[in-house]
């Protein structure tokens, strides 16, 4: 138990490692509807990070990531779930109707706040991408 007070309350950016910067931008923004950003830190570098709801992702290309850096950070290693207002369903027409395979679903899961209806589907590093509906909100019927 930590003590009273000490608790983180949300996640703010997590970084994925990739191959092709300009492959992974184009996957996210065109398919998964993120924008992309760069951003201009004082260490006078030029970065890359995909914008959604309050959220980001920072992307590091593999062999030239910023520090501080995971111990071992590498290309494919992510497995991430992805809440959507949309229903499951009608991301599985899209995917498909764009050429994109997925690899399971819809299956029932379990999210962090209770059930989900999730698809996956892998990005251009392999990472496997899980988009949900959480079940009981009327996307998941």
């Amino acid at each position: 138990m930590v003590e009273s007070g000490f608790a983180v309350q949300s996640l703010d950016h997590l970084v994925l490692t990739v191959t092709d910067l300009e492959a992974t931008m184009d996957f996210y923004t065109r398919h998964l509807g993120m924008r992309p950003e760069k951003f201009f830190p004082a260490d006078g570098t030029t970065r890359h990070a995909l914008i959604f709801g309050a959220q980001k992702i920072n992307l590091h290309v593999a062999g030239s990531e910023y520090e501080p850096k995971a111990v071992a950070p590498a290309p494919g290693s992510a497995d991430l779930c992805f809440l959507t207002d949309l229903p499951v369903g009608d991301w599985l027409t899209y995917l498909q109707a764009n050429g994109l395979k997925v690899e399971e679903g819809p299956v029932r899961r379990t999210g962090a706040q209770g059930p989900i209806l999730s698809i996956y589907l892998r990005d251009p590093d392999g990472n496997l991408i899980e988009l949900s509906n959480v079940i009981g909100s009327p996307e998941s019927h």
